[in-house]
């Protein structure tokens, strides 16, 4: 993508060496006009257009140097004199062939029709058509040009981006407002007119009306447009190049409830799409105020284990209500906010951020519900597939918070969350550190978590929730103990599910705990049997194919790390194996060898085929 944006080139000349060019040329028109000795009415008409292009040449300049506070929108100038230099170089060359110095074999070789001038003056005729067009949207007391210059006559949209983007950047407010609102309607459309937007610089003015403005209409107006174009690798890098990261993280921090959810979006839109992007908002700590407005209204019994470090105040208060319990002969809870506190962070007592408070204190519950539901996703799409992302949620009291609203939410709310649960499991199981840090057996939020997760797994009858919440438990399973058979029998239950997704996501949950690089392999195959584990994976053998791979790697694992179970011969594994199908073991060779070492280690224990078969199962 040409990256087009005003800070973007430090090459491009200034727009008034730019405008000097075709001044000058039209000044030499004009000269070889006076000395045109044939085609004088001709030429005398082409003097005539180049006079008022002159004209219009420099009423611009007057323009781009007296302009308003606001800068100028330079994308269209550039493109509109660059052409309009083409027309006047036309023009001179064509005027000169007609004047009294060349001399006659000269005039003679370059013939000079009517045509040429009709042909001329066809194109002069344009470049001032489009100088009235430029004028135009330039004058910001005008509101939006939806008029069509010649330049862009083959392709209007790039008229209406050029129109709205000089609208969003110099107009008023209420014109830059419905001009970044034709921009979003543009970006909806198609992708294409979401490049032309981004390429004809765009975001520039987009991020600046979301910035500064302290009108949450036009924040909103400017926000939605940005996250229609954040849909894509190159478009939001072109945010990240122009600085909107750290703007967007501080209009989330203290704005009007509904300008913050618009930011939480975009955020979520970004994170998606692009990881650089993801990694700038870590920077720029986006997590901990997405947490926060996550947790906001949310009280939590966690009692006095969770206190932290609080404030002097906070302390003496809690003393006084332990003790006024006690005296009482009650038992001691203690209620608190979860997370940070709203006012840290929007600066404490600044004015602003206390109107902001009054204003969620007395919101609509919807909207309440949509900027959690915007903060969960930018959590999940910040979390996913990043360790230190995840590892800043479970810094904050991001877990707690998540684990709360998957118990009280539902919908798409409980959804993200969850999601953002997965994401972060999914990164602790392949970081030792997080896994150590955030799910040490004995902590309140990690159980706070696996109770929910469990819950999930054992209660809700829907599989949108029920795989992430198995596949949660499964990145987990090095943390639990031997004596935690509770988060085992769950999945057992789930390789009988009518769903066969989530029989299989059981079933590789539970390969997990199983597998030669769990520690306790061994305890968790003898449970997963005496959860009667193995009648159930032997009915996914018969199932379609994901399933038959997944049940026959925990079947494999069973027998190697529990062969000597009488559950195993009297459900026939040994026979199972040796017959299963080999169009599955084919597709995945590293299942060969682990079918083969199963079979070598039941026959161990069980009676089954002679040596020359299972040596046939060895490469």
């Amino acid at each position: 993508m040409t990256t087009t944006s005003s800070s973007s080139s430090t090459d491009e000349k200034r727009i008034e060496d730019e405008l000097a060019y075709p001044i000058l040329v039209a000044e030499r028109v004009r000269s070889a006009v006076d000395e045109a000795d044939s085609f004088k009415l001709e030429c005398s008409e082409v003097g005539k257009q180049v006079d008022r292009l002159l004209q219009m040449l420099r009423n611009l300049v007057r323009f781009s140097t007296t302009a308003s506070s606001s800068p100028l929108y330079e994308r269209p100038i550039r493109r509109i004199a660059a052409e309009t230099s083409k027309n006047l170089d036309r023009s001179l060359a064509l005027v000169r062939k007609c004047c009294r110095r060349r001399n006659f074999l000269l005039r003679v070789v370059n013939i000079v029709s009517a045509a040429d001038f009709r042909k001329l003056l066809f194109l002069l005729d344009a470049s001032i058509g489009d100088m009235k067009w430029l004028l135009s949207i330039l004058d910001t007391d005008g509101g939006i040009v939806l008029s069509l210059p010649p330049i862009a006559s083959n392709d209007p949209i790039l008229s209406w981006v050029w129109s709205f983007i000089a609208t969003v950047q110099m107009g008023q407010l209420n014109d830059r407002i419905e001009g970044a609102n034709e921009l979003a309607s543009l970006a909806q459309d198609n992708d294409r007119n979401k490049k032309i937007i981004v390429e004809e610089g765009g975001v520039p003015p987009l991020l600046k009306l979301f910035k500064e403005v302290t009108s949450p209409e036009a924040q909103v107006s400017a926000v939605t447009a940005l996250c229609l174009l954040a849909n894509d690798l190159e478009r939001v890098r072109e945010i990240v190049n122009e600085h909107g990261v750290p703007i967007v993280v501080q209009v989330l921090s203290d704005s009007p409830m509904r300008v913050q959810t618009k930011a939480a979006n975009l955020i979520a839109r970004m994170a998606e799409h692009d990881p650089v992007a993801q990694e700038d908002f870590a920077r720029e700590n986006a997590i901990r105020p997405l947490v926060t407005l996550l947790s906001f209204d949310m009280l939590v019994d966690d009692g006095m284990r969770q206190l932290g470090k609080q404030s002097i105040h906070w302390l003496v208060q809690i003393n006084k209500e332990v003790e006024k319990k006690k005296s009482l002969g009650g038992s001691v809870s203690i209620n608190r906010p979860l997370g940070n506190s709203y006012s840290h962070m929007e600066g404490g007592s600044s004015s602003r951020g206390g109107n902001h408070r009054k204003e969620r204190e007395n919101e609509d519950p919807a909207v309440k519900l949509k900027l959690k539901i915007s903060c969960a996703e930018a959590l999940w799409m910040l979390a996913r597939g990043s360790v230190t992302n995840s590892r800043k949620i479970t810094e904050t009291k991001g877990m707690l918070c998540l684990a709360k609203l998957v118990e009280k939410e539902q919908g798409e709310l409980q959804y993200n969350c969850l999601m953002t649960i997965m994401e972060i499991t999914t990164a602790a199981e392949s970081n030792a550190d997080l896994r150590r840090a955030a799910f040490k057996t004995n902590s309140p939020p990690a159980k706070a978590v696996v109770e929910q997760l469990l819950r999930i797994i054992k209660e809700v009858d829907s599989p949108q929730l029920q795989i992430p919440a198995v596949k949660s438990i499964g990145s987990l399973a090095r943390t639990f103990p031997a004596r935690e058979t509770r988060v085992i029998a769950p999945l057992v239950t789930q390789l009988s599910n009518r769903s066969t997704d989530v029989a299989a996501e059981a079933a590789v949950a539970l390969g997990k705990f199983a597998c030669s690089d769990n520690f306790l392999c061994a305890e968790h195959s003898k449970a997963i049997i005496e959860f009667k584990g193995v009648p159930a994976l032997m009915r996914l053998l018969r199932a379609n194919e994901v399933t038959q791979l997944h049940g026959l790697i925990l079947l494999c694992y069973l027998a190697l790390h529990a062969g000597n179970s009488e559950s195993l011969e009297q459900a026939r594994v040994l026979t199972a194996l040796e017959g299963a199908d080999r169009a599955v073991i084919a597709q995945h060779p590293e299942l060969r060898e682990l079918v083969a070492r199963a079979i070598v280690h039941l026959n161990l224990y069980h009676a089954g085929m002679n040596s020359q078969r299972m040596m046939s199962y060895f490469p």
